[in-house]
């Protein structure tokens, strides 16, 4: 059995040994947010956040996470109430397919956690492990740059 926390709510889900987290969050909870890529840690779009820090979850085993607090891209947000990442996201039109965009988001989330006000060297260097196939990541970079002026 593997105990979680998963966007404030605890869960307790019989899992399989070599289930990954990724597999656990969408087939076994129903989350959207992180998304099923390359599967091996290349293209960020699986992030979420295990107690609090930026994780490709593709490739961590679910239960060696037995006991944490996971938040997913669904969790940023309070109620109806958009998170300033999310909202950016939207006003800066840095969401083009919207493959990547909650990777993107997770990724920034832990960059204006430990650095709220970043240049832009500094939001490339936050994003760098997502991989953005429509937008160059020109919106992307607008978008976490309005995000830390809120």
């Amino acid at each position: 059995m593997l105990n979680l926390e998963v966007n404030g709510e605890s869960h307790q889900i019989a899992v399989e040994q070599d289930a990954t987290l990724l597999k656990v969050l969408r087939d076994e909870l129903g989350l959207n947010g992180p998304k099923r890529g390359c599967d091996s840690g290349g293209c960020g779009c699986c992030t979420v956040h295990v107690d609090g820090k930026a994780v490709y979850s593709c490739m961590c085993y679910a239960l060696s996470h037995d006991g944490a607090s996971i938040t997913t891209a669904e969790g940023l947000s309070s109620g109806a109430e958009l998170h300033p990442l999310q909202s950016a996201f939207i006003e800066a039109g840095a969401v083009q397919c919207g493959y990547c965009t909650c990777g993107m988001m997770m990724s920034a989330k832990q960059l204006l956690d430990e650095c709220p006000h970043p240049d832009e060297e500094q939001i490339r260097q936050g994003i760098s492990g997502n991989l953005c196939r429509c937008t160059g990541y020109a919106k992307i970079v607008d978008a976490v740059k309005l995000a830390s002026e809120r």
